[in-house]
């Protein structure tokens, strides 16, 4: 909403001074003609924001002005709440309203504990792009004109229309009832059910969504965490391959990330770890084994093992003789 942004505005040159139209772009993820026309309206309506031209110049507020502006509206908010559970300016598409919230918040601040918290905000980093080893995170992006609509529907409880490209099928409409929203390791699931059976969509694949003015048929209150526990542990009864492994305890992460979940862990007497793991099928757990060489052991299947036996046996073959030519 406008209103919304040209107190983010107001609240951007209060807390940092001079900022050219470019970066008040940046800052407010909109075009520098809609910063100049947001420019425009503050002035008309008495706000004393001026321009300074040259090299180094900008718009600026006039010193000393204040008001009160704190006020959060709904999603800034709700982005507070999420921002508490992780990577809140990730979670549920709510990042704008999130920096908007935390722009509010300092300005409520008496102005001695103002730099404070600012310095104070400078000296965490919650989940930076990459690890020690340099391995980015895998971020799946939310598609912004989506999450609006799933967000409604859900705090609502409104019936949601859904354009989903599931795993190997062609995109098609489907309507569903909204339960709730999950964030996992980066990965954002709508919970709902269809025709009432389970459903659980991965919202990186929902091409488009309307909220429905019908009802949603769900109950008035839900234990998301119970919900999301049964809906796991069904998904991993499902088709997959479970398999017993005898590990470097320096590898442990390297197996559980290729993994899809690990059912029991326990020290083995030699001080290895013995985990019991799932993968999604044969191939995929022959694959994983096989990329931690020999600080990993496939203790079953037999038919795991054969089959890892197998390819070290032609890999051996191949590498016995000179190089061909």
């Amino acid at each position: 909403m406008r209103a919304d942004r040209l107190v983010s505005l107001v609240l951007l040159l209060r807390q940092r001074g001079r900022l050219t139209a470019d970066a008040l772009a940046r800052e407010l993820e909109v075009s520098t003609r809609t910063v100049l026309r947001d420019i425009e309206a503050l002035s008309a309506a008495g706000v004393p924001v001026y321009a300074e031209r040259g090299r180094h110049g900008g718009f600026a507020l006039l010193p000393g002005f204040r008001t009160e502006l704190t006020g959060l509206n709904h999603d800034e908010a709700l982005a507070l709440l999420a921002a508490g559970s992780g990577r809140g300016e990730q979670v549920f598409g709510l990042g704008p309203a999130l920096a908007s919230a935390r722009r509010k918040v300092v300005d409520a601040l008496p102005e001695s504990h103002r730099a404070t918290a600012n310095d104070a905000a400078q000296r965490f980093l919650v989940e930076p792009e990459t690890d020690l080893l340099s391995r980015r995170a895998v971020t799946e992006e939310l598609p912004g004109t989506t999450m609006p609509a799933v967000r409604r529907a859900v705090l609502a409880g409104q019936k949601l229309r859904i354009h989903y490209a599931a795993t190997d099928q062609a995109p098609r409409w489907r309507t569903v009832d909204p339960i709730g929203l999950v964030t996992v390791r980066d990965r954002t699931y709508l919970l709902a059910t269809r025709s009432g059976a389970d459903r659980t969509y991965r919202l990186s694949r929902v091409l488009a969504a309307e909220d429905l003015p019908e009802p949603a048929e769900r109950p008035n209150r839900v234990d998301l965490a119970r919900i999301w526990r049964q809906r796991c542990a069904r998904f991993l009864s499902d088709g997959h391959l479970t398999v017993l492994v005898r590990v470097r305890p320096a590898r442990r992460e390297d197996l559980l990330n290729t993994a899809v979940a690990v059912r029991a862990e326990e020290p083995d007497a030699d001080g290895r770890l013995r985990l019991e793991v799932t993968f999604q099928d044969s191939r995929h757990a022959e694959w994983a084994l096989w990329q931690l060489g020999t600080d990993a052991e496939a203790l079953a299947p037999p038919s795991l093992r054969t089959a890892l036996r197998d390819r070290a046996t032609a890999i051996a073959a191949r590498y016995e003789d000179s190089p061909r030519g």
